[in-house]
């Protein structure tokens, strides 16, 4: 195995104001996620970020990677957290809609922003216009420039993770990279 990282495992977009965060960017940990709503391995990779992120302070950036071709409504459901982050309610979104991950066509993504008490005619307006398409399709890319072709897709201070999505092993590598001073 290499001692150095290749470029295939390095984010090359660094965290910006643009991103959805969790925690301040000024974090000695940075996890990062290249995600799909649809997809089950993102959802049990999010219940585990939830867990880890009362037992250590990060930030965590989520960012869209619908893999359209497996997850149908995948794209939609990114538009709509998008949407309802036009409103404030973006983590509201994105907790919902990975709790539902089997129910994300458009009456259910109407019922989720009510439920977390979205403005719903600027929502409707967002989706039917496809407002937040541009914003996702730029996340798809810098994920593929930083080598993710599947989700879930995580880096620890810009570094791969690439074990396997187990809560234990999450926390080791964790507490490696935070160890190491990597940022």
């Amino acid at each position: 195995m290499m001692s150095q990282t290749s470029d295939s495992d390095r984010l090359l977009m660094p965290v910006s104001e643009h991103d959805h965060t969790q925690g301040g960017i000024d974090a000695s940990v940075i996890l990062v996620e290249y995600g799909d709503y649809q997809c089950l391995s993102c959802g049990e990779v999010n219940r585990m970020i939830q867990e880890i992120q009362q037992q250590i302070p990060l930030c965590f950036v989520f960012r869209h990677f619908p893999r359209t071709h497996l997850h149908p409504q995948a794209q939609k459901a990114a538009e709509a957290a998008e949407a309802a982050a036009a409103q404030n309610k973006f983590w509201q979104m994105h907790n919902t809609l990975f709790a539902n991950q089997s129910t994300l066509d458009n009456g259910y993504l109407l019922q989720y922003a009510h439920e977390i008490q979205l403005d719903i005619d600027p929502f409707l307006r967002h989706m039917t216009d496809h407002v937040h398409a541009k914003q996702i399709t730029q996340d798809i890319e810098s994920g593929i420039q930083s080598g993710v072709s599947s989700t879930p897709a995580l880096f620890i201070n810009k570094i791969r993770y690439r074990d396997a999505w187990d809560m234990e092993r999450l926390l080791i590598a964790i507490a490696q990279v935070k160890n190491s001073g990597v940022t």
